[in-house]
């Protein structure tokens, strides 16, 4: 049985990992690969660079490990297995990095579960729940709100009346939007494969378009 391999992209502030990754590439054996994505902010167009250059050289991406969440909804929304890596983890095992590490995300609250009906989930700062909302739940935050599942209950992004906050889902389709003051209902449609999706206010409006692809 293969084991599988990991390659560790450069921290964002030392080095770009377009210039590096080809090279890390020449030094492992054809099989399947992991990648530990670090601080990097990755989106879906990215992570589809990086399994193209993967795929000439044999490898098969099998996982994303990555302290950013806006890089873990991507790459579950490419079908990517993932594993977000908690502030913690970077500070218990990998000391010579602390520094670093304890500069990433400091205001993301993580909710591990499904919201049922009745059940309300707050943030101060921004919030990731890796799960569904189901119909009759609620989320809110005073910044972003992202869901790694399906949005179909209410979610409140900017609640203190940030307009730049964001509403993210791997699929969303509220009962209701709330991004600041601004309310607006989900679309009825059907969402695209392949696509997160997320809600932002523009010109004085809330819209829903592909996650920043």
């Amino acid at each position: 049985m293969t084991m599988e391999q990991i390659i560790a992209l450069p921290w964002r502030r030392k080095a770009d990992w377009r210039e590096s990754l080809p090279g890390k590439l020449k030094k492992i054996e054809k099989g399947p690969i992991s990648i530990d994505s670090k601080d990097w902010l990755l989106r879906c167009r990215d992570l589809t660079k990086i399994k193209s250059l993967l795929e000439k050289s044999g490898l098969n991406l099998q996982r994303i490990h990555s302290l950013i969440p806006e890089t873990i909804v991507s790459a579950s929304a490419l079908g990517i297995q993932t594993q977000l890596i908690v502030e913690q983890e970077v500070q218990k095992n990998q000391k010579t990095e602390t520094a670093q590490s304890s500069q990433i995300s400091p205001t993301i609250y993580f909710h591990h579960g499904t919201l049922r009906s009745g059940e309300h989930l707050e943030s101060e700062g921004d919030v990731l729940l890796l799960g569904d909302v189901n119909p009759g739940a609620h989320i809110s935050a005073d910044g972003d709100v992202m869901i790694w599942g399906k949005l179909r209950g209410t979610a409140h992004a900017g609640k203190s009346g940030n307009q730049k906050a964001k509403i993210a889902a791997l699929q969303l389709r509220p009962l209701q939007l709330r991004i600041a003051n601004q309310v607006a209902r989900g679309p009825e449609e059907k969402p695209e494969n392949g696509f997160a999706e997320e809600a932002l206010i523009a010109s004085g409006n809330i819209v829903i378009q592909p996650a920043s692809t």
